[in-house]
């Protein structure tokens, strides 16, 4: 069957037929297959506007190859095609076909295989530039199937070097723009592909933070937390998503990438105000509850509460909460108490909550003063205490170790050791399989 092939079909059943008869075409030879998946494309893009006006459609089209036997008898040949499709094509309705399949394909394969494929043959940069071409832009859905297929095609590898360096400053500056632009809705569905490509964005950026690449690059500049840093009066919106997400979020993956944006944004001296007070004082309340939240007896949970910890600490030290009056003090005195005293006999709590505990009750106004005796946990008619008996004066400023990050995160040289870089080497080694939900109290009370 020939891609010239015309078609006249005069209803959506005839439509599905047809394409039920491309998909089950049976043969061996490389030529045969390539016309089936030129007819496949030919039909479905020709009738793109009667019969496939909704995603679910589309979907709908893309499994019915992948449950074909032209696809099950030749993965590999199809797959392969598929991507120098979407390496070679410039027509909008087949580049949405193409990139549907390339999704819903990776997204059905517990193997990753054909993400393996495309980081194989160079699809990212591709991407970048598709997504930032105005003809592309125009068409919504193409735009957004892009985004999330960048989004899912990188969220399971490390990128090259060549791949991160087809990101630059306006390529970021650009998805603020779309986030700030769009609406003020977080529910706005253009927002969360646009979100999610900065955070898996910005996590790749972290793992090349903790080392060297094999061909001897190194000293990639982190272009999410510089576009903050330089234009976050600009793009707030970015910001208040983030908190939103992470108050809604239950995909622990997902979580840990909005963590790992936070420790970074609030680990730089030029972002650590980045967030509206208001939104900040929101995003404490999630942070406590969510530490509340976390079973103890939980491995995937224990991992999780740490990231938390490990976030807390700049905020507590970097951000407005610093400044008087101090946003819910005692209550975060007791909710670190709580979780370095809620062990059990069988299960002590481990030495690493202790160790980020302590880390933050280090934090200069946590520490000790007269009215703590009104507020701390009474034990045995004592106060309580969990901070370090070494207090920081009034003048304690950030760290040589904080700065030396922030420094780290615009891309600069950095000194391998120090608390900083064992820091961000702790947060950036944290990762979750998509998919997998959070550990909850709640959920396990339900239950």
């Amino acid at each position: 069957m020939a891609f010239e092939v015309s078609y006249n079909l005069e209803n959506e059943q005839q439509f599905w037929d047809e394409l039920d008869d491309i998909v089950s075409t049976r043969c061996q030879e490389h030529e045969i297959i390539d016309n089936s998946l030129r007819a496949y494309l030919n039909v479905t893009t020709s009738y793109k506007t009667e019969y496939l006006q909704t995603d679910y459609n589309v979907a709908k089209c893309v499994y019915r190859l992948l449950h074909g036997h032209l696809f099950k008898e030749h993965q590999e040949y199809v797959r392969r095609q598929i991507v120098y499709c979407l390496l070679q094509e410039d027509d909008n309705p087949t580049l949405h076909m193409v990139a549907a399949f390339l999704l819903y394909d990776g997204r059905n394969d517990e193997n990753d295989t054909i993400f393996e494929m495309m980081q194989a043959e160079g699809v990212f940069p591709r991407l970048v530039d598709l997504i930032r071409t105005p003809s592309v832009q125009e068409d919504t859905r193409l735009h957004q199937m892009l985004l999330e297929l960048m989004y899912e095609s990188s969220r399971i590898q490390r990128l090259s070097w060549e791949d991160l360096m087809s990101v630059d400053d306006d390529f970021i500056l650009f998805l603020l723009e779309i986030i700030e632009g769009v609406s003020d809705d977080a529910d706005d569905p253009y927002h969360y592909p646009v979100i999610r490509v900065l955070l898996v964005l910005n996590e790749q950026y972290l793992v090349a933070s903790t080392s060297q690449y094999t061909n001897g690059h190194s000293g990639i500049t982190n272009r999410v937390i510089k576009a903050i840093a330089t234009h976050g009066t600009t793009y707030k919106t970015f910001g208040c998503n983030l908190i939103l997400l992470l108050n809604r979020e239950t995909e622990t993956s997902l979580q840990l990438l909005i963590l790992k944006a936070l420790y970074l944004l609030f680990g730089s001296t030029t972002t650590a105000e980045y967030f509206y007070t208001n939104d900040l004082y929101v995003l404490v309340d999630v942070i406590l509850r969510n530490l509340i939240d976390l079973p103890s007896d939980s491995p995937a949970a224990n991992a999780l509460r740490h990231t938390y910890l490990r976030v807390l600490h700049p905020i507590l030290a970097n951000s407005q909460i610093s400044k008087p009056p101090h946003y819910k003090r005692e209550e975060i005195l007791r909710l670190l108490h709580l979780l370095i005293t809620s062990g059990t006999h069988f299960a002590p709590v481990d030495e690493t909550t202790c160790r980020l505990v302590k880390r933050c009750t280090d934090v200069q106004w946590l520490q000790p003063s007269a009215s703590d005796s009104n507020t701390l946990p009474i034990v045995n008619g004592r106060t309580v205490s969990i901070l370090s008996p070494t207090t920081k004066g009034p003048g304690h400023s950030i760290g040589n170790g904080q700065k030396e990050l922030a420094r780290r995160t615009l891309g600069m040289s950095v000194n391998e050791g120090g608390e900083s870089s064992t820091s961000v080497l702790e947060v950036a080694t944290h990762t979750e399989k998509p998919g997998v939900q959070t550990p909850s109290r709640g959920k396990e009370m339900t239950q």
